[in-house]
């Protein structure tokens, strides 16, 4: 049988049957990016339909290229967090052009390319400490947070306080709020597709309740036009940017790497010395998707945590991606679907995101503050100034700082010292 003999199905011990299912398990787990991700990029100014197709096209493509060639269940999407950090921090933040953004996306996933080629990833995620690796997850998880509770109007902004509670007699608010119960209780329940079935509960009381429109569910596929090979190459490559490239490299390589050795260990795919064999490939896959989706008009794409759904209930082989990237591709006929979903329907989904990424706080080292220090500082900077780059950097600097003058400076690779002064220069210059 073709698909036995290319995915080696008996050698992984599963089936087709089974690896089918895993892959209708794994989708539903990260349907909501198709919602979620072009309702965040098209504040931008970006054109929502056309993210609508690259976001699912990037998905179909990187899990694809996972499954047929690095023979992972592991799917990939464009990467929550990053997501936000493109649309609030760089183009809302810094003023930067929406196409000079996606153009320091094609050159972070150039730079990844080359670190996967050269087996330089290694040697950087080797270098970072894990309390900042931890820090960083929990820190976008919080930035998530704040955007998700901004859309959903739980919290405003106060000329006296900064922020304070939003209008709780607002329908809106109530019924984001009550989207994020129905997202967890679902999740503890192991209910799968949780958090569509929380975005789809929450609109079709909007819905209802006259507080928004339905605009169908089947359409022929949008046009890319609006934001396909608009990328400026030549405004990413200017100093200001070039930070920004390295926290879309920096983010997307952890979150990978993360991810894949994370569901591959539960899924027990990892080899006697506790390593992922073809891991070339599979970050190569994440690589490829990462400059595809910014031709496209989509922010990076990265692997998705939601991937140890599919393998929980067997998925094994590629197969598994590979059914996951050919319903991608049938959603593109869903965008009408899409545009009904307000915002404060997708924010439960962001919160839900951000609790699953905040647990990274409890592997950090409490008992040494040379450890948890910096670790609070890169966690609290992000979501405070509204920035994973400047959270990131504060990490950096006060982690070799602290442990200079605590006498620990033994403890500081080489590389922590040049990634720290790096972002000192940066900041001196270019904030």
């Amino acid at each position: 049988m073709l698909l036995e003999s290319f995915f080696k199905l008996k050698e992984h011990g599963t089936d087709v049957k089974t690896e089918v299912i895993a892959g209708f398990t794994t989708f539903l787990t990260m349907a909501y990016i198709i919602i979620v991700n072009p309702s965040i990029l098209s504040l931008t100014g970006m054109d929502f339909n056309a993210v609508f197709v690259a976001t699912c096209l990037a998905a179909a493509l990187g899990t694809a290229i996972m499954g047929l060639v690095a023979n992972y269940p592991i799917a990939l999407a464009p990467g929550m967090g990053l997501n936000a950090y493109f649309t609030f921090s760089v183009v809302k933040g810094m003023g930067v052009p929406w196409q000079a953004a996606l153009g320091a996306v094609f050159i972070s996933g150039i730079v990844f390319l080359a670190v996967s080629l050269f087996k330089v990833r290694e040697a950087i995620v080797n270098a970072i400490p894990k309390s900042l690796k931890f820090a960083i997850s929990a820190g976008v998880g919080l930035f998530l947070a704040i955007i998700a509770l901004k859309n959903a109007g739980v919290v405003v902004a106060h000329p006296a306080t900064l922020v304070t509670l939003g209008n709780l007699h607002d329908p809106k608010v109530l019924l984001a709020i009550l989207g994020f119960f129905i997202i967890v209780a679902l999740e503890y329940r192991r209910v799968h597709g949780s958090i569509i079935i929380g975005v789809l509960a929450v609109t079709v009381l909007s819905i209802v309740l006259g507080l928004s429109h339905f605009e169908g569910v089947f359409a022929p596929v949008p046009s890319m036009a609006p934001t396909f090979m608009h990328m400026d190459l030549e405004g990413a490559m200017t100093a200001g940017l070039l930070g920004v490239i390295f926290v879309f490299f920096f983010v997307d390589l952890f979150d990978t790497t993360g991810t894949l050795v994370g569901v591959s260990h539960r899924a027990g795919l990892l080899d006697k010395d506790g390593k992922l064999p073809r891991l070339k490939r599979a970050l190569m896959a994440d690589s490829v998707a990462i400059t595809a989706g910014a031709v496209m008009g989509t922010s990076s794409t990265t692997a998705y945590i939601e991937s140890a759904a599919g393998t929980a209930v067997g998925g094994r082989t590629g197969l598994t991606a590979v059914v996951v990237a050919l319903l991608f591709l049938a959603c593109l006929w869903l965008s009408p679907l899409a545009k009904t979903v307000p915002a404060y329907a997708t924010a439960p989904a962001l919160c839900y995101v951000a609790v699953l990424m905040t647990r990274g706080l409890a592997e950090i080292d409490w008992d040494d503050l040379t450890e948890s220090a910096p670790a609070v500082m890169t966690a609290v900077v992000m979501p405070f100034t509204f920035s994973i780059a400047d959270g990131i950097a504060f990490g950096f600097i006060s982690y070799a700082v602290i442990k200079t003058l605590a006498g620990r400076f033994a403890d500081l690779k080489p590389a922590v010292v040049v990634i720290a002064a790096l972002w000192v220069v940066k900041l001196a210059m270019f904030h």
